[in-house]
């Protein structure tokens, strides 16, 4: 796919995986906040795509590392602070193609996002707006007329997900 592809693709071809937060010494590194579990775990995939400009833009990875609770990373062609400084505030992604097959009942957080989410009554209590983790669980943000949140445990609060469908079914009293 060509850039000008890229940039036009829908967003459910990406999946964002982080962002440029910060500068990193003067030899063009960048700090990153990661999205993946664990957090260096951004450095597995190349290429990185980068959103300047309106369209995603791919960087390889010269060298990476944690560092402190994040991550810095130094891109080809990137090798002063102020090539590094045109990256800041930049979502990171990758096409979702990159990324392996999800176990059985598992589910990338993106793919989660953007399901209706319905009770066993059948009352619809929003869409998936995002997720969290709290170290405990994962916590659904849903919003509907309000906004609700609701712990992912599986079995005991989402009793199924159909992505296809776009339905996540849960055991939830609409009144709370």
């Amino acid at each position: 796919m060509s850039e000008a592809t890229a940039s036009a693709a829908t967003s459910r071809d990406w999946v964002v995986l982080g962002r440029v937060s910060g500068l990193y010494g003067v030899q063009g590194w960048v700090k990153v906040y990661s999205h993946t579990e664990p957090r260096e775990g951004i450095l597995g995939y190349s290429p990185l795509h980068l959103d300047i400009g309106g369209g995603w833009r791919p960087y390889t990875v010269a060298a990476g590392r944690a560092h402190g609770k994040g991550v810095v990373l130094r891109f080809e062609g990137i090798a002063d602070r102020d090539a590094a400084a045109a990256l800041l505030g930049s979502d990171i992604a990758i096409r979702r193609s990159q990324l392996p097959p999800a176990r059985p009942g598992e589910y990338y957080w993106a793919d989660l996002e953007g399901l209706r989410v319905i009770n066993l009554e059948g009352v619809a209590l929003g869409v998936v707006d995002h997720l969290f983790a709290t170290g405990a669980n994962d916590v659904l943000v849903v919003k509907g007329e309000r906004e609700r949140l609701l712990p992912f445990l599986s079995g005991r609060v989402v009793q199924s997900v159909d992505l296809a469908a776009g339905v996540m079914k849960v055991d939830w009293d609409a009144d709370f």
